[in-house]
């Protein structure tokens, strides 16, 4: 055996960062088939390798007989004494078995091996550096698309962006960079597949958790974010001390943090509110940019009637219901929306109650 395989064995676990005992035990293993399998041994065989000589033998496990019946399973007592004269009958001795022209047939059978172990190492290594990254974000290159499918590039894996997670706004062009969020990381039979989202809540969240410093640090919170991807998003923040402004952090000096994502995620409309426990605040809050004038809270059904200006109703709902929509998911609270008009006629406004609430702050009308 050449010290030209282990020098390939050395070169391997550097350049693919596996271990590179993983490597010596499937040569070892590559090795003990080849010789079964082409000297038709039924024993238990060992293999002993010198990485310094680069020379390898085959030992196979005999058991000590006064009289020889199977050549391959049993060693005579005589023949025993001769390598150790301590040997007894029943006693077990490691026979070197290697033969003349091993070499050829078992450099063969371990590269087919060690290629197969090198595949698999280098498989759970990438299933190990990836799987810490599922909820995280990712910058890839589109590699190229299919009707199902966009491919993304994320270094040593390609990940599939599925039609499901698409932006539906969005247009995906060959080699252009994106930043995805992972959804989940799988060790399949085929190797480590990685899902990834462009319409995932958690990317407008990890957008801004790196946008922000205030965020990554913890001086603001992220409460809540509801997300139809490609069009308008919420997203609630806190910030325990009073002193701090959470939306203005956010938001940055002339709105400079929540466009640069806005850019990233190709126009998609922002609102940044701010959350309180209070659900007649909250709520108020979240029908941003709609001025509202009163909320009223069921407790149990964990509802509230909003009532705003008439002029305001339509952009309250907002177009299809969005607004309405999103404030809700936003929330965890269901929201009836009516106007001043038809609260008054339902008895649920009184005149000299009609104050505007003017407490939340939209970027995008």
């Amino acid at each position: 055996m050449s010290t030209q395989l282990f020098d390939a064995i050395d070169y391997l676990a550097k350049e693919k960062g596996i271990d590179k005992d993983i490597l010596l035990e499937a040569l070892e293993a590559a090795l003990i088939s080849a010789y079964k399998k082409n000297f038709k041994s039924a024993t238990n065989v060992r293999v002993e390798l010198n990485e310094e000589t680069g020379k390898m033998g085959i030992f196979s496990r005999k058991t000590v007989v006064d009289e020889v019946e199977d050549t391959q399973q049993e060693l005579s007592l005589e023949e025993a004494k001769k390598i150790n004269p301590n040997y007894q009958v029943d006693d077990v001795v490691e026979v070197e078995v290697t033969p003349k022209d091993f070499g050829r047939i078992a450099a063969q059978a371990a590269k087919q091996v060690v290629t197969q172990r090198v595949r698999e190492a280098e498989r759970g290594v990438i299933f190990s550096e990836y799987s810490d990254r599922e909820e995280d974000v990712m910058t890839g290159i589109i590699q190229r698309k299919d009707a199902r499918f966009v491919y993304v590039n994320l270094g040593k894996i390609e990940a599939k962006l599925a039609e499901a997670e698409q932006m539906p706004t969005e247009e995906y062009y060959i080699h252009d960079r994106i930043k995805v969020f992972v959804t989940k990381v799988e060790n399949t039979s085929k190797g480590p597949q990685i899902y990834i989202s462009r319409s995932h809540p958690g990317l407008l969240k990890r957008l801004f958790e790196m946008e922000v410093p205030e965020i990554y640090d913890g001086i603001v919170e992220i409460k809540s974010v509801a997300r139809e991807a490609g069009d308008r998003s919420k997203i609630s923040v806190y910030a325990p001390d009073p002193e701090i402004d959470p939306v203005g952090s956010c938001v940055g000096q002339k709105g400079q943090r929540v466009q640069a994502i806005v850019n990233e995620l190709k126009g998609e409309k922002i609102d940044v509110v701010e959350w309180s426990e209070d659900p007649t605040v909250y709520v108020s809050n979240a029908l941003s940019p709609s001025k509202v004038v009163e909320v009223l809270v069921n407790e149990e059904e964990k509802a509230t009637t909003v009532i705003v200006p008439d002029y305001q109703l339509s952009l309250a709902i907002g177009k299809r219901g969005q607004n309405a929509r999103l404030a809700a998911k936003l929330t965890g609270w269901k929201i009836d929306i009516k106007s001043e008009s038809e609260a008054r006629d339902e008895g649920l406004l009184d005149e000299a109650d009609e104050t505007y609430s003017d407490n939340e702050e939209s970027l995008f009308e």
